[in-house]
């Protein structure tokens, strides 16, 4: 019994007539008959009656159409799950994050990746939130990790909160610790500090803005503009403090003094994006699993 004799029955049975399920599966009308009839030899029983312009089902093709089918199916899932384990192999995976989240989470869940699937390329997008979404909004993504809540509402995107990190204060270490060398500082002990600050449409950048607006003061800029590592490397040099995430002052090595901030602290939440209207290829799927277990 083969695949293709199950597929020309099924259309038979489906259309009741052998000259258009010929046509369906794109197969001469005398090939499609011959087919059939080999089928009905090694079964040992008719499974059409045949009379002039009446095809009907006989007890036998009865019982046999709903196993066909779920035959049929069967391999046609096998089919696109080798497909999908072959796409492991050669393919691509376009995420987008914000570059704090490229220096402190995805080094080591990307690094595992790679070792895992080799030959997946993986290809990195910077950007603000706002950027992201309009990144996948369009396709040009895959994925992105991106800032919630987001800029602007988007029902075309599927989030899923990945972790809510807590923000810390980075300064020299050879500059006077922050709230008069408290363990933990308060954000009102910021005013009047000198503060290294990220470019526009960062998100940091606006979060930080916000809590000291909150908090009755204006922050004071002794430099602004950068990028994450831009702004770690002023604040080495002495230039001012930081409000940076937890994980990338982790991972910053050297040269940083981290000062946590006290409860109610201030946080941000990540989530992992994808547009509602598209499923994921694979590869992105098995990245965004790999993330969300991390």
């Amino acid at each position: 019994m083969q695949l293709q004799q199950l597929q020309y029955f099924v259309a038979v049975a489906e259309t009741r007539h052998f000259t258009r399920a010929a046509e369906t599966v794109h197969v001469a009308q005398p090939s499609l008959s011959q087919q059939i009839k080999a089928l009905e030899r090694e079964l040992g029983a008719d499974l059409f009656q045949r009379a002039r312009g009446n095809i009907t089902l006989t007890d036998a093709g009865e019982a046999l159409l709903p196993l066909a089918r779920r035959i049929l199916a069967d391999a046609d899932t096998a089919r696109h799950e080798v497909l999908e384990l072959v796409q492991l192999r050669r393919g691509r995976v376009r995420l987008g994050a914000t570059p704090s989240l490229c220096t402190g989470l995805l080094p080591d869940v990307l690094r595992a990746f790679h070792d895992r699937y080799p030959g997946i390329r993986l290809m990195i997008e910077e950007g603000g939130s706002h950027d992201l979404v309009r990144e996948l909004a369009r396709g040009a993504l895959d994925l992105a990790l991106v800032v919630l809540p987001l800029p602007t509402a988007s029902p075309a995107l599927t989030t899923v909160e990945l972790l809510r990190e807590d923000l810390v204060v980075v300064s020299s270490p050879e500059w006077p610790r922050p709230g008069g060398g408290r363990r933990a500082v308060r954000i009102a002990d910021l005013e009047g500090e000198r503060l290294v600050m990220f470019r526009h449409g960062y998100d940091l950048r606006e979060l930080t803005v916000a809590a000291c607006r909150a908090a009755g003061f204006e922050p004071d800029f002794a430099v602004e503009g950068g990028e994450m590592d831009a702004v770690l490397g002023f604040v080495r040099a002495g230039l001012g403090m930081a409000v940076v995430p937890r994980m990338v002052a982790a991972r910053s090595g050297r040269g940083l003094r981290v000062t946590p901030l006290a409860r109610p602290g201030l946080h941000r939440t990540i989530a992992l994006a994808h547009r509602s209207d598209v499923a994921p290829p694979r590869a992105a799927r098995e990245l965004q699993r790999m993330l969300l277990e991390r």
